[in-house]
């Protein structure tokens, strides 16, 4: 299905210490696996008491290292540790952290954590008082101060009872971390403003005139941005998801909100992403309270809103600005007036219906449209697949890259 992820063919160690967390590995491996990458897993033999190597066998498709000394007489922990692309550790104990801050390797996951040249992401789990003494702290600080990649933990209800940080971070935002590790950073130094999502015209308190984005195209643009280096700003209208890891979000309502935004953040921005679907429209009035149906009128009348893209078009300068259109029917004819009228660099459109497409989809098939007049259909790809190859195209444009 079209390009691959940036996950895809990496070579990815996945070490699990003793935590009751480690149940959550198993997920995590999943995630990393979905994406196309080789992970293998190496355990401490306390994390076998949470789970067995036969289940991560299984999900991974390869042999479990535990054991240095029934291994074959290979040298297991030197040949995983020059072919690894990332080192994850998910749980890191307080155990696992202060032998890595000291160096010490004593079991086959922490003798092959010495031989490690790749980037290694540290995920903590622990009690909350465990995590807040100072010599973990210390410690952790330590790996930070060398080169090493450590996660916050979550905050919650433990398992032993206590409520505060030391929980395994999500799964998701871990393998959301992998990626961003692996990524090429192309857009470092530069700052990418995205907009995401519907926008909402209240009627009354409770009514209002939008549409079904989901604003999962934009979220992953912004997330993608991010992955590569880019300071990201997303402006998202009303939408059910998770602020993207590293992006500053700044959430609006209305098409008027948006704007007001969207244009504050552009001044310095370096490349504009316009994947929300603001309304044209407002009702020309909002009633100060919920409108009867028996006394409402049914004639609704409605007032223009700021057109953003094509305010940014007419101050774009050295900007790359790159619109989003959903059709109906004559997408490229549609898309092409769109682009001209706007003064895009490019636009990226979809046709509503398509099987696979648009609105709420996981998946997008979208056509790109630039400046010079050519034009390419893209195969079917995830959004997360979709966003980066829309980036690599829009970073064409950048004045570097010229």
């Amino acid at each position: 299905m079209g390009e691959l992820s940036v996950l895809a063919g990496r070579s990815i160690v996945l070490g699990v210490s003793g935590g009751i967390a480690a149940y959550k590995s198993v997920e995590l491996l999943r995630l990393l696996s979905s994406q196309d990458a080789r992970v293998r897993v190496a355990m401490t033999k306390n994390a076998a008491r949470f789970v067995g190597p036969v289940l991560f066998e299984a999900l991974s498709g390869q042999p479990v290292y535990m054991d240095m000394w029934r291994e074959n007489h290979e040298i297991r922990h030197i040949d995983w540790a020059r072919e690894a692309d990332l080192v994850i550790l998910a749980p890191a104990t307080a155990n696992l952290v202060g032998k890595m801050a000291c160096g010490l390797a004593d079991d086959a996951l922490s003798t092959l954590l010495l031989a490690v040249t790749a980037p290694i992401l540290v995920c903590p789990s622990m009690n909350t008082h465990m995590f807040e003494n100072p010599r973990v702290q210390d410690n952790l600080k330590r790996l930070s101060d060398t080169g090493l990649h450590v996660m916050a933990p979550g905050s919650g209800f433990l398992a032993c009872g206590d409520t505060g940080p030391g929980r395994l971070p999500d799964p998701a935002d871990i393998a959301d971390r992998a990626a961003a590790l692996l990524c090429e950073k192309d857009l470092s130094g530069l700052k990418v403003l995205v907009t995401a999502g519907p926008t909402r015209e209240p009627l009354d308190p409770v009514r209002f005139l939008s549409n079904p984005s989901s604003g999962k195209m934009g979220f992953a643009l912004a997330r993608a941005a991010e992955h590569r280096g880019a300071e990201v700003v997303l402006v998202s209208g009303p939408v059910q998801l998770a602020d993207p890891l590293g992006v500053k979000v700044v959430r609006v309502t209305t098409a008027r909100e948006m704007a007001d935004a969207v244009f504050a953040e552009a001044k310095d921005a370096d490349m504009v992403l316009k994947a929300a679907a603001v309304s044209d429209f407002r009702p020309k009035t909002c009633a100060a309270h919920k409108e009867k149906k028996n006394k409402a009128d049914t004639n609704l009348r409605l007032a223009r809103n700021p057109d953003i893209l094509k305010e940014l078009g007419k101050e774009k300068s050295d900007k790359v600005l790159v619109g989003f259109a959903a059709e109906t029917r004559k997408l490229a004819a549609y898309a092409s007036s769109k682009l001209e009228e706007k003064n895009l660099d490019m636009i990226v459109a979809n046709l509503v219906g398509e099987a696979g497409s648009g609105f709420g989809s996981d998946t997008n098939k979208v056509s790109v449209f630039y400046r010079d007049g050519y034009s390419e259909d893209l195969d079917l790809m995830t959004k997360d697949q979709v966003a980066h190859a829309v980036l690599d195209r829009a970073a064409r444009y950048l004045p570097q890259a010229e």
